[in-house]
């Protein structure tokens, strides 16, 4: 159904559901509905309430006017930017292009340029501590289809740790490597758990095993380690989760250091702050993988960019992922069948908006119940605080 008049924002609502998962419903006068996701894992009542101070600046304003909703939110205030303030603005974006593509019967990303592939290749978490487990679970989800999986690199590394403990990392990568063959692809994500030193001795390590790609291998405020760490490992440089709109990501890019950047659409800005950003990374000859351990809008939101952004080339999505503790990515649509995945991709999807719907009436009764998720706290033998 078109639109000929402006369709203003009249209500704002915030549903905090377990696992661990912020949903935004925005709805303009006309009784136009749009969902988001803002959130930040472990800090989500802190976003919301980021988000319900920015409703000052959103009730009555024209839903459509998505660039200049963002840039008032944005630069309204004289301290901006961070994980805070950019995922609650990422929500509304999400929510407000949800309403636009509904609005005008279209998916989101045929409003950004059309699509520019039929299908998008997806990869899977695999877990097991110990080599043998992480091996078999690895070979349980090639057995459902999926062509690329993901595994952390190491549990608490110590800023300079011992040759067992990268020899048990390696020998737990080795398995996994030797399990599933190098048909299949195999990115390792360090976490930033793992300093500037150690960091360079698992690289050159884990070359020989072939790998899609390293992910954070440091800490994103030690991104200038990134040029010394490119001396020691041919594999693929991944990082970027926790980088924030373009400017987070300008001197990443400007440093030759990156092959494959990982902005998240719940953190970085949105949908649209995300297709500025993989236009940034494709005149740098960088490749697009969004960050996505979150829920179905976040994932949803991502398709939405993939499928319009030439440089895009895989998509992580929380599918039982470890963290999904009693209610998982697909638990919350109408309709699971739009993330269905076959020989490890996903169908470009076709519902307009964002492409889902979800299914209000659980929402509601799972936000009453809430959550308190997180993040645990690591320490290192001798009780310091360690990256987790």
């Amino acid at each position: 159904m078109l639109h000929n008049r402006p369709m203003k924002i009249a209500k704002l609502e915030l549903f905090k559901v377990p696992p661990r998962w912020l949903f935004l419903k925005i709805t303009t006068d006309d009784g136009v509905e749009g969902w988001g996701e803002p959130v930040v894992e472990g800090r989500a009542d802190t976003v919301k309430s980021a988000v319900t101070e920015m409703g000052d600046y959103l009730i009555g304003q024209d839903a459509s006017h998505i660039e200049d909703i963002w840039q008032t939110l944005y630069r309204s205030g004289f301290y901006r930017g961070g994980p805070v303030l950019t995922s609650a603005i990422s929500g509304i974006d999400q929510a407000l292009w949800d309403i636009k593509g509904k609005s005008l019967g279209v998916p989101v990303y045929d409003l950004l340029g059309g699509a520019v592939r039929d299908k998008m290749r997806v990869y899977s978490w695999i877990g097991g501590d110990k080599a043998a487990e992480a091996a078999e679970h690895a070979k349980q989800r090639v057995a459902a289809g999926y062509t690329a999986l993901k595994m952390n690199a190491t549990a608490d590394f110590e800023w300079i740790d011992s040759a067992l403990k990268v020899q048990e990392a390696v020998e737990r990568i080795a398995a996994v490597r030797e399990a599933v063959g190098n048909g299949i692809g195999l990115a390792v994500d360090f976490h930033g758990r793992v300093h500037r030193g150690m960091a360079k001795v698992l690289a050159k390590e884990l070359d020989q095993y072939k790998l899609l790609f390293i992910e954070e291998p440091v800490l994103p405020e030690n991104n200038e380690a990134l040029i010394e760490l490119t001396r020691h490992t041919s594999t693929p440089i991944a990082t970027g989760e926790r980088l924030y709109t373009r400017w987070g990501f300008k001197s990443l890019l400007t440093s030759g250091t990156v092959d494959i950047i990982q902005p998240d659409l719940s953190h970085t800005g949105g949908i649209w702050e995300g297709r500025k950003i993989a236009a940034m990374a494709e005149a740098f000859d960088v490749a697009v993988a969004p960050h996505c351990p979150l829920g179905p809008l976040t994932l949803a939101s991502s398709l939405q960019l993939d499928f319009c952004t030439p440089n895009a080339f895989i998509q992580e999505q929380s599918l039982e992922i470890h963290y999904n503790q009693h209610t998982d990515l697909l638990d919350y649509l109408v309709d699971p069948s739009v993330f269905k995945y076959e020989d490890g991709f996903v169908a470009r999807p076709t519902k307009p908006g964002l492409g889902v719907e979800i299914n209000e009436a659980k929402v509601r009764e799972a936000a009453r119940a809430g959550h308190q998720w997180h993040n645990p706290v690591w320490r290192n033998i001798d009780g310091s605080v360690t990256e987790w």
